[in-house]
């Protein structure tokens, strides 16, 4: 960190988690990195008993089962340490505003501490990654095909660039498929656990649980007891067809049916 001046000590995390949920997620493990202004460095790393099965598709992604967090501590173990250790530091990681922070803060509040960044700075790679490489056609057109686009934004010109860009990735990423059911497999982001297309309902282990807004996290037979009202708004509201049928099923005691292994391939 010779490039980069610091007036109090910068922290950088990252938390692995039973999932993507920053409200009903938990920690399994957390590493910290705190650099100091002499450029001194302590790293530390612990796991977390979560206090909750972690999801096998988790596991599969950071390596971590139950087996492994059973007798380690939980987060209200070492929650007052580390908010002491986090005070008057500033904070850095990759796509900790969106995710890693919030799901931090979320963790202390559960044992009644106020972790803030309201007093502290924070250097997020992925955002300075996503503004040195912005997403957008245009700079696209410019890595790919080293042009600037003449009239962007007109349909023609946009279209016409577009199919340059794929020849470009193409011509720079062998590993990309030539074919293009292939290239629509490598298209699909859609999260593997996702039942729908906008990944609304989820597979969590051999339950089905809802993956937004007050009931992410609940499982979707729990809503349907508690909340109904929550499905009949789906229903009503502007949701793709797919996410409409699930809610309609739901509510008529009908649920999705877990592929097997040997389907999903």
């Amino acid at each position: 960190m010779n490039d980069l001046k610091l007036a109090r000590p910068l922290i950088f995390f990252d938390l692995e988690t039973t999932g993507v949920s920053v409200v009903n997620d938990r920690i399994v493990e957390i590493s910290v990195v705190k650099i100091f202004p002499d450029g001194k460095r302590q790293i530390t790393t612990r796991r977390v008993n979560p206090q909750m099965p972690i999801p096998a598709g988790a596991s599969e992604i950071h390596g971590i089962y139950d087996k492994d967090v059973e007798n380690e501590p939980t987060f209200d173990l070492i929650a007052a340490n580390l908010l002491k250790y986090f005070t008057d530091c500033d904070l850095a990681g990759y796509n900790v505003i969106k995710f890693d922070i919030p799901l931090l803060i979320a963790e202390f509040k559960r044992c009644d501490l106020l972790f803030s960044t309201e007093n502290c700075h924070v250097i997020d790679a992925f955002n300075i990654f996503c503004k040195k490489f912005p997403r957008n056609l245009a700079s696209a057109y410019d890595f790919f095909c080293g042009k600037t686009i003449e009239n962007a934004h007109s349909a023609e010109a946009d279209t016409l660039a577009t199919l340059e860009v794929l020849e470009g990735q193409l011509k720079m990423y062998s590993d990309l498929p030539r074919d293009v059911a292939g290239l629509d497999k490598f298209c699909d982001m859609t999260d593997p656990n996702s039942i729908d297309k906008s990944n609304r309902f989820k597979w969590q282990g051999d339950q089905i649980i809802v993956n937004f807004g007050k009931n992410a996290g609940t499982s979707l037979r729990d809503v349907c007891i508690n909340n109904p009202g929550f499905l009949q708004w789906i229903i009503k509201a502007d949701f793709p067809d797919d996410v409409k049928k699930i809610a309609s099923n739901a509510l008529r005691g009908t649920f999705p049916e877990k592929p097997k292994a040997s389907d999903a391939k």
